[in-house]
């Protein structure tokens, strides 16, 4: 399905199921306007159509503020991206990464426990075989979540 052919109710629904996902389906239906079965039945074909590929966990701000992230930008040597990204997968802390343009190849967002384990990870992505520079920024604090 193509983001296009999503009607309002649709990313409205998408909307509130990315507030919380385990919202009771009577909930969502009263916050649409529309009855509990048409909404289950929007559920229903969104996942089938792979418009939602699943369901995760939100973590608290208490919990999220015990821990150091940042925005490792990456540059990567020609023709490596795709063994650099299998080694980027295989660190658990390593939450993200996306290919950008610009100056550097890719980003990861990253998050470690205390600013020393942050550096040893930082550290571990540079020694990678292929990364030619890293530049990293730690994340004070999150404005905008959704």
């Amino acid at each position: 399905m193509n983001i296009s052919t999503l009607g309002p109710k649709d990313r409205a629904l998408l909307s509130i199921l990315s507030e919380n996902a385990r919202a009771p389906v009577a909930e969502i239906a009263r916050r649409l306007g529309l009855s509990r079965t048409t909404v289950q039945a929007k559920i229903e074909r969104l996942e089938r159509d792979g418009v939602i590929a699943g369901y995760g966990v939100r973590l608290s701000d208490a919990y999220e503020s015990g821990m150091v992230r940042a925005h490792v930008l990456i540059t990567i040597a020609p023709k490596t991206l795709a063994r650099i990204t299998t080694e980027l997968h295989a660190i658990s802390a390593v939450r993200t990464l996306h290919s950008v343009s610009g100056s550097f190849d890719l980003i990861a967002v990253v998050e470690a426990a205390s600013i020393a384990e942050l550096d040893h990870l930082i550290d571990r992505i540079g020694a990678i075989d292929g990364v030619e520079r890293t530049l990293s920024s730690i994340i004070l604090s999150t404005r905008i979540r959704r």
